[in-house]
């Protein structure tokens, strides 16, 4: 075995890696620096950030069919950005809609 010597190295480093750590990281000028500017790319803008959520079936449905006709324009204006011409969209329940 190694020793006494060992073991006292051993605890030290247990002990005394957790409280180091915790004086670095714990630096409020420190999170300032490293960790604010990081936000913005992490989580949404409080405006983005959806307040009022659907509670009944009903409005899940009518918020639903809202994202799905930006979606849709969005991808028109795409496709007429790129100089695509698209297809008329099918009735529900056939095929999608197709580039030509």
């Amino acid at each position: 075995m190694a020793g006494p010597n060992l073991e006292v190295f051993k605890f030290a480093v247990y002990v005394f890696f957790p409280v180091i750590a915790f004086l670095h990281y714990g630096d409020p000028q420190w999170y300032h620096n490293n960790v604010l500017p990081y936000k913005d790319r992490l989580f949404p803008a409080e405006e983005k950030t959806a307040r009022d959520l659907p509670t009944n079936h009903a409005s899940v449905r009518e918020e639903l069919e809202r994202i799905k006709k930006q979606k849709a324009a969005r991808r028109a204006q795409k496709d007429r950005d790129e100089g695509r011409v698209v297809e008329e969209m099918p009735p529900p329940g056939q095929a999608a809609r197709r580039l030509v």
